[in-house]
């Protein structure tokens, strides 16, 4: 039986944020990404470290694009989900959704 890789929160944000650009996602627009959706600052340090993970786990790919002068002459790293990385996504989504199902307290209401 294969061992399942999970998710930590970081990841999946990373995760989320690769799958969401219609094109190839790089590490600035995935940090921006998830500054603008959640509220919370990553370091660029961090996402490239959680991209490091996600690909090694085999939920994304990552490919280098033209070196431009605008770079000093190197070439973006460009990110991709794999279908592994979409299932994995798809599956903690619907994990989420089950757990919160039904809890008055995420509702506002009283304990």
């Amino acid at each position: 039986m294969r061992k399942r890789e999970y998710l930590g929160q970081l990841e999946l944000m990373v995760l989320l944020a690769v799958i969401r650009p219609a094109k190839d996602a790089y590490g600035v627009l995935i940090s921006h990404e998830i500054a603008e959706k959640s509220g919370r600052e990553v370091a660029l340090a961090s996402v490239y470290a959680a991209l490091e993970r996600l690909e090694k786990k085999g939920f994304v790919v990552s490919s280098l694009g033209e070196p431009t002068a605008a770079r000093g002459g190197r070439a973006r790293t460009y990110f991709r989900p794999t279908p592994t990385g979409l299932r994995e996504a798809r599956d903690a989504h619907e994990t989420l959704l089950r757990l919160a199902d039904g809890l008055s307290p995420l509702k506002g209401e009283a304990v």
